[in-house]
Protein backbone atom coordinates (compact mmCIF):
# COMPACT_ATOMS: atom_id res chain seq x y z
CA UNK A 1 0.00 0.00 0.00
CA UNK A 2 0.98 3.88 -0.46
CA UNK A 3 1.18 6.03 2.62
CA UNK A 4 -0.79 8.44 1.43
CA UNK A 5 0.50 11.53 4.57
CA UNK A 6 3.47 11.69 6.76
CA UNK A 7 4.23 13.75 9.34
CA UNK A 8 5.76 17.11 8.58
CA UNK A 9 8.14 19.09 10.37
CA UNK A 10 7.29 22.53 10.48
CA UNK A 11 10.65 23.43 12.10
CA UNK A 12 8.57 25.22 14.99
CA UNK A 13 9.56 23.48 18.29
CA UNK A 14 10.28 25.42 20.81
CA UNK A 15 11.52 22.36 23.32
CA UNK A 16 14.42 21.76 20.17
CA UNK A 17 15.22 24.92 19.09
CA UNK A 18 16.71 25.80 22.45
CA UNK A 19 19.12 23.25 22.44
CA UNK A 20 22.39 22.45 21.06
CA UNK A 21 22.10 21.35 16.83
CA UNK A 22 22.12 17.75 16.85
CA UNK A 23 23.14 15.58 14.02
CA UNK A 24 20.41 12.69 13.02
CA UNK A 25 21.38 9.06 12.17
CA UNK A 26 21.71 8.31 8.45
CA UNK A 27 18.84 7.63 6.46
CA UNK A 28 18.19 3.70 5.09
CA UNK A 29 20.01 3.54 2.35
CA UNK A 30 19.89 0.59 0.01
CA UNK A 31 17.79 -2.59 0.78
CA UNK A 32 18.48 -4.05 4.20
CA UNK A 33 16.91 -6.64 6.67
CA UNK A 34 16.57 -6.99 10.00
CA UNK A 35 15.29 -9.08 12.67
CA UNK A 36 12.75 -6.73 13.67
CA UNK A 37 11.77 -3.12 12.71
CA UNK A 38 10.06 -0.76 15.10
CA UNK A 39 8.27 2.04 13.01
CA UNK A 40 8.58 5.61 14.49
CA UNK A 41 10.76 6.54 17.14
CA UNK A 42 8.66 8.53 19.96
CA UNK A 43 8.70 7.53 22.87
CA UNK A 44 6.76 4.30 22.17
CA UNK A 45 8.87 3.43 19.78
CA UNK A 46 12.24 4.34 21.32
CA UNK A 47 10.77 1.93 24.90
CA UNK A 48 10.15 -0.68 22.13
CA UNK A 49 13.46 -0.99 20.79
CA UNK A 50 15.47 -0.73 23.77
CA UNK A 51 13.40 -3.52 25.44
CA UNK A 52 13.33 -5.62 22.11
CA UNK A 53 17.22 -5.40 22.47
CA UNK A 54 17.48 -6.33 26.10
CA UNK A 55 14.79 -9.35 25.36
CA UNK A 56 16.71 -10.45 22.04
CA UNK A 57 19.89 -9.50 22.62
CA UNK A 58 21.59 -11.38 19.37
CA UNK A 59 18.96 -10.79 17.33
CA UNK A 60 18.94 -7.12 15.10
CA UNK A 61 16.68 -4.30 15.74
CA UNK A 62 15.33 -1.64 13.41
CA UNK A 63 13.97 1.93 13.63
CA UNK A 64 12.75 3.86 11.00
CA UNK A 65 11.55 7.18 11.87
CA UNK A 66 10.38 9.25 9.12
CA UNK A 67 11.76 12.84 10.81
CA UNK A 68 14.40 13.41 13.46
CA UNK A 69 14.19 12.32 17.05
CA UNK A 70 12.60 14.65 18.95
CA UNK A 71 10.83 16.84 16.33
CA UNK A 72 7.70 14.95 16.02
CA UNK A 73 4.80 14.62 18.38
CA UNK A 74 6.74 13.33 21.38
CA UNK A 75 9.18 16.08 21.40
CA UNK A 76 6.40 18.56 21.74
CA UNK A 77 4.51 17.83 24.87
CA UNK A 78 4.56 20.19 27.63
CA UNK A 79 6.78 18.10 29.47
CA UNK A 80 5.26 16.23 31.98
CA UNK A 81 6.20 12.51 32.93
CA UNK A 82 3.01 12.26 35.00
CA UNK A 83 2.72 8.98 36.97
CA UNK A 84 -1.19 9.20 37.77
CA UNK A 85 -4.44 9.78 36.31
CA UNK A 86 -5.48 13.61 36.44
CA UNK A 87 -8.53 12.67 37.63
CA UNK A 88 -9.35 9.53 38.86
CA UNK A 89 -13.30 8.42 39.55
CA UNK A 90 -14.95 7.39 42.88
CA UNK A 91 -16.20 3.67 42.19
CA UNK A 92 -14.44 0.81 43.61
CA UNK A 93 -14.13 -0.05 39.46
CA UNK A 94 -12.71 3.09 38.88
CA UNK A 95 -10.43 2.90 41.76
CA UNK A 96 -9.20 -0.22 40.74
CA UNK A 97 -8.45 0.90 37.22
CA UNK A 98 -6.54 3.88 38.56
CA UNK A 99 -4.75 1.52 40.14
CA UNK A 100 -3.91 -0.45 37.38
CA UNK A 101 -2.44 2.77 35.53
CA UNK A 102 -0.32 3.76 38.07
CA UNK A 103 1.20 0.90 37.96
CA UNK A 104 1.87 1.43 34.33
CA UNK A 105 2.69 4.91 34.83
CA UNK A 106 5.15 4.54 37.89
CA UNK A 107 7.03 1.65 36.08
CA UNK A 108 7.40 4.17 32.93
CA UNK A 109 8.57 6.87 34.68
CA UNK A 110 11.27 4.68 37.23
CA UNK A 111 12.36 3.05 33.16
CA UNK A 112 12.92 6.68 32.00
CA UNK A 113 14.48 7.77 35.06
CA UNK A 114 16.88 4.93 35.48
CA UNK A 115 17.85 5.10 31.21
CA UNK A 116 18.65 9.25 31.93
CA UNK A 117 20.95 7.93 35.11
CA UNK A 118 22.35 5.42 33.22
CA UNK A 119 23.40 7.14 29.61
CA UNK A 120 23.62 10.40 31.46
CA UNK A 121 21.45 12.24 29.17
CA UNK A 122 20.70 16.23 29.82
CA UNK A 123 17.05 16.47 29.08
CA UNK A 124 16.27 19.07 32.29
CA UNK A 125 14.70 16.27 34.31
CA UNK A 126 13.24 16.98 37.65
CA UNK A 127 11.13 15.09 40.13
CA UNK A 128 8.98 18.05 41.50
CA UNK A 129 5.98 16.84 40.91
CA UNK A 130 2.75 19.21 39.26
CA UNK A 131 -0.04 21.25 40.71
CA UNK A 132 -3.44 20.38 39.29
CA UNK A 133 -5.30 23.64 40.14
CA UNK A 134 -8.75 24.78 39.30
CA UNK A 135 -9.29 28.62 38.78
CA UNK A 136 -12.90 29.18 39.90
CA UNK A 137 -15.28 27.96 43.05
CA UNK A 138 -17.22 25.39 40.59
CA UNK A 139 -13.99 23.66 39.32
CA UNK A 140 -12.77 23.67 42.91
CA UNK A 141 -15.85 21.56 44.02
CA UNK A 142 -16.03 19.60 40.70
CA UNK A 143 -12.74 18.47 40.47
CA UNK A 144 -10.51 19.17 42.98
CA UNK A 145 -12.48 18.17 46.19
CA UNK A 146 -13.25 14.73 44.59
CA UNK A 147 -9.83 14.67 43.68
CA UNK A 148 -8.17 14.72 46.80
CA UNK A 149 -10.84 12.24 48.69
CA UNK A 150 -9.79 10.05 45.31
CA UNK A 151 -5.89 10.21 46.29
CA UNK A 152 -6.74 9.77 49.74
CA UNK A 153 -8.62 6.07 49.15
CA UNK A 154 -5.53 5.13 46.28
CA UNK A 155 -2.96 5.58 49.30
CA UNK A 156 -1.08 8.71 47.26
CA UNK A 157 0.40 11.60 48.85
CA UNK A 158 -0.92 14.61 47.96
CA UNK A 159 -0.92 18.69 49.43
CA UNK A 160 -4.00 21.02 49.07
CA UNK A 161 -2.74 24.38 48.27
CA UNK A 162 -5.29 27.44 48.95
CA UNK A 163 -4.82 30.42 46.55
CA UNK A 164 -2.45 32.57 48.23
CA UNK A 165 0.13 29.59 48.79
CA UNK A 166 -0.45 28.69 44.81
CA UNK A 167 0.09 32.10 43.76
CA UNK A 168 3.14 32.63 46.01
CA UNK A 169 4.60 28.78 44.46
CA UNK A 170 3.29 30.10 40.70
CA UNK A 171 3.66 34.03 40.77
CA UNK A 172 0.07 34.41 39.69
CA UNK A 173 -3.18 34.85 41.36
CA UNK A 174 -5.33 33.84 38.38
CA UNK A 175 -6.09 30.19 40.26
CA UNK A 176 -8.22 29.83 43.71
CA UNK A 177 -6.58 26.33 44.64
CA UNK A 178 -4.20 23.26 43.82
CA UNK A 179 -3.54 19.97 44.64
CA UNK A 180 0.42 19.38 44.40
CA UNK A 181 1.18 15.52 43.81
CA UNK A 182 5.01 14.80 44.62
CA UNK A 183 5.19 12.26 41.76
CA UNK A 184 6.23 12.46 38.11
CA UNK A 185 8.60 14.65 36.74
CA UNK A 186 9.02 17.97 34.82
CA UNK A 187 11.32 17.96 31.38
CA UNK A 188 12.94 19.10 27.86
CA UNK A 189 10.97 15.81 26.10
CA UNK A 190 12.66 17.19 22.88
CA UNK A 191 16.28 16.70 24.74
CA UNK A 192 14.24 12.90 26.07
CA UNK A 193 13.78 11.90 22.59
CA UNK A 194 17.10 12.85 21.57
CA UNK A 195 19.32 11.47 24.31
CA UNK A 196 16.96 8.19 23.95
CA UNK A 197 17.40 8.03 19.93
CA UNK A 198 21.36 8.67 20.79
CA UNK A 199 21.61 6.03 23.48
CA UNK A 200 20.23 3.04 21.98
CA UNK A 201 22.15 -0.39 22.69
CA UNK A 202 24.64 -1.70 20.18
CA UNK A 203 21.83 -4.13 18.52
CA UNK A 204 19.49 -1.62 17.91
CA UNK A 205 20.00 0.80 14.19
CA UNK A 206 18.34 4.22 14.05
CA UNK A 207 17.21 5.32 10.61
CA UNK A 208 16.01 8.78 10.41
CA UNK A 209 14.40 11.20 7.73
CA UNK A 210 13.47 7.73 6.36
CA UNK A 211 9.48 8.11 5.58
CA UNK A 212 7.91 4.98 4.86
CA UNK A 213 6.40 5.27 1.09
CA UNK A 214 5.26 2.25 0.41
CA UNK A 215 3.91 -0.72 3.02
CA UNK A 216 3.45 -4.75 1.96
CA UNK A 217 2.69 -7.08 4.92
CA UNK A 218 3.09 -10.46 3.30
CA UNK A 219 5.78 -13.04 4.13
CA UNK A 220 6.44 -10.27 6.98
CA UNK A 221 7.16 -6.76 6.52
CA UNK A 222 8.64 -4.81 3.76
CA UNK A 223 9.12 -1.25 3.70
CA UNK A 224 10.08 0.95 1.40
CA UNK A 225 11.55 4.62 1.30
CA UNK A 226 12.82 7.09 -0.68
CA UNK A 227 16.30 5.72 -0.78
CA UNK A 228 16.01 2.32 0.43
CA UNK A 229 13.84 -0.55 1.71
CA UNK A 230 13.66 -2.75 4.63
CA UNK A 231 12.70 -6.13 5.21
CA UNK A 232 12.02 -7.61 8.80
CA UNK A 233 9.71 -10.89 9.86
CA UNK A 234 8.31 -8.57 12.74
CA UNK A 235 7.08 -5.39 13.32
CA UNK A 236 5.91 -3.00 16.12
CA UNK A 237 3.69 -0.84 15.34
CA UNK A 238 4.73 3.03 17.21
CA UNK A 239 3.28 5.73 14.61
CA UNK A 240 0.37 6.81 16.61
CA UNK A 241 -2.19 8.50 14.90
CA UNK A 242 -0.19 7.56 11.30
CA UNK A 243 -0.73 4.01 12.18
CA UNK A 244 -4.17 4.44 9.87
CA UNK A 245 -1.67 5.21 7.44
CA UNK A 246 -1.10 1.99 7.27
CA UNK A 247 -4.20 0.15 7.35
CA UNK A 248 -4.48 -0.12 11.20
CA UNK A 249 -7.04 1.60 13.81
CA UNK A 250 -9.37 2.75 10.19
CA UNK A 251 -12.29 5.05 11.73
CA UNK A 252 -10.54 4.20 15.32
CA UNK A 253 -8.64 7.28 16.41
CA UNK A 254 -9.55 10.81 16.92
CA UNK A 255 -6.51 13.55 15.92
CA UNK A 256 -6.23 16.83 18.09
CA UNK A 257 -3.69 19.67 17.70
CA UNK A 258 -2.24 20.72 20.74
CA UNK A 259 -0.47 24.35 20.82
CA UNK A 260 2.70 25.97 22.94
CA UNK A 261 4.32 28.70 24.05
CA UNK A 262 7.46 29.78 25.20
CA UNK A 263 8.99 32.34 26.28
CA UNK A 264 12.53 34.10 26.24
CA UNK A 265 14.32 33.69 29.39
CA UNK A 266 13.31 36.43 32.21
CA UNK A 267 16.16 38.47 33.09
CA UNK A 268 18.05 38.68 36.45
CA UNK A 269 15.79 41.89 36.99
CA UNK A 270 12.63 40.14 35.50
CA UNK A 271 13.25 37.13 37.80
CA UNK A 272 13.29 39.53 41.25
CA UNK A 273 10.14 40.77 39.76
CA UNK A 274 8.18 37.94 39.19
CA UNK A 275 9.50 36.16 42.64
CA UNK A 276 9.71 32.39 41.83
CA UNK A 277 12.74 30.80 42.39
CA UNK A 278 11.76 26.84 42.04
CA UNK A 279 10.96 25.18 38.73
CA UNK A 280 7.22 24.14 38.39
CA UNK A 281 4.23 22.71 36.79
CA UNK A 282 0.79 22.91 36.34
CA UNK A 283 -1.88 20.91 35.16
CA UNK A 284 -5.67 22.54 34.64
CA UNK A 285 -8.92 21.44 36.15
CA UNK A 286 -10.38 21.19 32.56
CA UNK A 287 -8.07 20.52 29.61
CA UNK A 288 -10.46 21.35 27.09
CA UNK A 289 -10.28 25.51 28.26
CA UNK A 290 -7.62 25.17 30.96
CA UNK A 291 -4.26 26.02 30.82
CA UNK A 292 -0.86 23.86 31.22
CA UNK A 293 1.93 25.46 32.50
CA UNK A 294 5.49 25.09 33.10
CA UNK A 295 8.54 27.21 34.46
CA UNK A 296 11.50 26.00 33.64
CA UNK A 297 15.08 26.02 35.44
CA UNK A 298 16.41 28.32 32.84
CA UNK A 299 13.61 30.82 33.56
CA UNK A 300 10.97 30.22 31.00
CA UNK A 301 7.54 30.28 30.87
CA UNK A 302 5.65 27.69 28.76
CA UNK A 303 1.82 28.18 28.13
CA UNK A 304 -0.08 25.29 26.36
CA UNK A 305 -3.48 26.30 25.39
CA UNK A 306 -6.16 25.38 22.66
CA UNK A 307 -7.09 22.11 21.63
CA UNK A 308 -8.59 21.51 18.62
CA UNK A 309 -10.03 18.79 16.14
CA UNK A 310 -7.33 18.77 13.21
CA UNK A 311 -8.08 15.68 10.89
CA UNK A 312 -5.39 16.28 8.32
CA UNK A 313 -2.31 16.53 10.55
CA UNK A 314 -1.57 20.20 9.77
CA UNK A 315 -1.33 23.81 10.89
CA UNK A 316 -0.64 26.03 8.91
CA UNK A 317 1.81 29.32 9.48
CA UNK A 318 -1.21 32.09 9.86
CA UNK A 319 -2.53 29.47 12.48
CA UNK A 320 0.65 29.31 14.76
CA UNK A 321 0.67 33.17 14.19
CA UNK A 322 -2.86 33.84 15.71
CA UNK A 323 -2.07 30.73 18.31
CA UNK A 324 1.09 33.37 19.27
CA UNK A 325 -0.77 36.37 19.72
CA UNK A 326 -3.51 34.24 22.10
CA UNK A 327 -1.09 32.76 24.47
CA UNK A 328 0.77 36.27 24.85
CA UNK A 329 -2.96 37.44 26.00
CA UNK A 330 -3.49 34.60 28.03
CA UNK A 331 0.19 35.07 29.51
CA UNK A 332 -0.08 38.85 30.15
CA UNK A 333 -3.49 38.23 32.03
CA UNK A 334 -1.61 35.51 34.13
CA UNK A 335 1.74 37.35 34.83
CA UNK A 336 0.80 41.06 34.53
CA UNK A 337 4.08 41.95 35.92
CA UNK A 338 5.75 41.05 32.97
CA UNK A 339 4.43 43.25 30.13
CA UNK A 340 7.46 42.71 27.94
CA UNK A 341 8.24 39.04 28.22
CA UNK A 342 6.90 37.96 24.83
CA UNK A 343 6.91 34.36 23.52
CA UNK A 344 9.70 33.20 21.74
CA UNK A 345 8.72 30.18 20.54
CA UNK A 346 4.96 29.07 19.72
CA UNK A 347 4.65 25.07 17.90
CA UNK A 348 1.70 22.75 17.74
CA UNK A 349 1.88 19.04 18.66
CA UNK A 350 -0.99 16.08 17.04
CA UNK A 351 -2.25 14.31 20.07
CA UNK A 352 -4.13 10.35 18.59
CA UNK A 353 -6.92 10.07 21.47
CA UNK A 354 -9.82 7.43 21.23
CA UNK A 355 -13.34 7.77 21.74
CA UNK A 356 -13.51 5.73 24.79
CA UNK A 357 -9.63 6.43 25.88
CA UNK A 358 -8.32 3.37 25.33
CA UNK A 359 -4.78 2.69 23.80
CA UNK A 360 -3.92 1.10 20.32
CA UNK A 361 -2.01 -1.69 22.34
CA UNK A 362 -1.82 -5.88 21.43
CA UNK A 363 -1.51 -8.16 18.96
CA UNK A 364 -2.44 -6.75 15.14
CA UNK A 365 -1.55 -9.80 12.85
CA UNK A 366 0.47 -13.17 13.43
CA UNK A 367 4.06 -10.83 13.30
CA UNK A 368 2.85 -7.45 13.82
CA UNK A 369 2.58 -5.34 17.66
CA UNK A 370 1.13 -1.94 18.46
CA UNK A 371 2.00 0.62 20.93
CA UNK A 372 0.03 3.43 19.61
CA UNK A 373 -2.77 5.72 20.71
CA UNK A 374 -1.65 7.39 24.13
CA UNK A 375 -4.85 9.72 24.87
CA UNK A 376 -2.35 12.79 25.93
CA UNK A 377 -0.12 12.48 28.51
CA UNK A 378 2.39 10.56 26.29
CA UNK A 379 5.71 11.07 28.01
CA UNK A 380 4.77 7.95 30.59
CA UNK A 381 1.85 6.38 28.04
CA UNK A 382 4.22 5.84 25.46
CA UNK A 383 6.89 4.64 27.12
CA UNK A 384 4.42 1.55 29.37
CA UNK A 385 2.87 1.00 25.79
CA UNK A 386 6.44 0.67 24.27
CA UNK A 387 7.81 -1.85 26.54
CA UNK A 388 5.15 -4.07 26.90
CA UNK A 389 4.52 -4.73 23.40
CA UNK A 390 8.08 -5.35 23.20
CA UNK A 391 7.47 -7.83 25.97
CA UNK A 392 4.58 -9.12 24.31
CA UNK A 393 5.93 -9.75 21.19
CA UNK A 394 8.44 -12.03 22.96
CA UNK A 395 6.11 -13.87 24.88
CA UNK A 396 7.86 -12.47 28.24
CA UNK A 397 5.66 -13.31 31.42
CA UNK A 398 4.75 -9.64 32.53
CA UNK A 399 1.95 -8.79 34.67
CA UNK A 400 1.88 -5.28 33.52
CA UNK A 401 0.67 -6.80 30.25
CA UNK A 402 -2.95 -7.52 31.65
CA UNK A 403 -2.70 -4.22 33.58
CA UNK A 404 -2.62 -2.30 30.50
CA UNK A 405 -5.21 -4.95 28.16
CA UNK A 406 -7.54 -4.30 30.67
CA UNK A 407 -7.56 -0.99 29.34
CA UNK A 408 -9.71 -2.00 26.15
CA UNK A 409 -9.56 -0.90 22.65
CA UNK A 410 -10.06 2.04 20.51
CA UNK A 411 -14.05 1.63 19.70
CA UNK A 412 -15.48 2.57 16.10
CA UNK A 413 -15.88 6.04 15.29
CA UNK A 414 -19.04 7.55 12.64
CA UNK A 415 -17.76 8.17 8.95
CA UNK A 416 -16.75 11.06 8.01
CA UNK A 417 -18.39 13.99 8.10
CA UNK A 418 -20.79 13.03 10.38
CA UNK A 419 -17.34 12.60 12.95
CA UNK A 420 -16.21 15.97 11.89
CA UNK A 421 -19.63 17.13 13.00
CA UNK A 422 -19.93 15.35 16.01
CA UNK A 423 -16.04 16.42 17.03
CA UNK A 424 -16.24 20.16 16.52
CA UNK A 425 -19.87 20.00 18.55
CA UNK A 426 -18.33 18.20 21.55
CA UNK A 427 -15.35 20.40 21.41
CA UNK A 428 -17.35 23.49 21.34
CA UNK A 429 -19.80 22.02 24.01
CA UNK A 430 -17.25 21.49 26.86
CA UNK A 431 -15.43 24.45 26.22
CA UNK A 432 -18.82 26.44 27.05
CA UNK A 433 -19.68 24.05 29.67
CA UNK A 434 -16.34 24.59 31.16
CA UNK A 435 -16.42 28.34 30.75
CA UNK A 436 -15.74 29.71 34.24
CA UNK A 437 -12.02 27.04 34.18
CA UNK A 438 -11.04 29.36 31.78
Amino acid sequence: MRIKRLPLDDKTNGWSAILAPRTPKPALVGDLTADWVVLGAGFAGLAAARRLAKNCPEQHIAVIEAGAAGENASGRNSGFAVDLPHNVGASLDELDGSHRFMRLAKMAVGDLDEAIKINDIDCDWSRDGKYHAAVSPRGLKQVLVPFAKELEALGEPFEWVEKPDIAQVIGSEHFTAAIYTPGGALLNPSALTRGLADTLPCNVTLYENSPVQEATFENGVHFKTALGSLRSAKLIMATNGFSQQFGYYRNRLLHLVAHCSMTRKLTEDEQKTYGVEKPWGMTPANAFVGITMRYTNDHRIIIRHGLNYCPNQRVSASEIAAVKRRHKALFDQRFPMLPDVDMEHTWSGFVCLSKNSAPGFGQLAPNVWSAVCQNAMGVAKGTFSGILAADLACGVDNPLIADIQSLGQPSLLPPRPFLDVGARGRLACERWLNRHEA
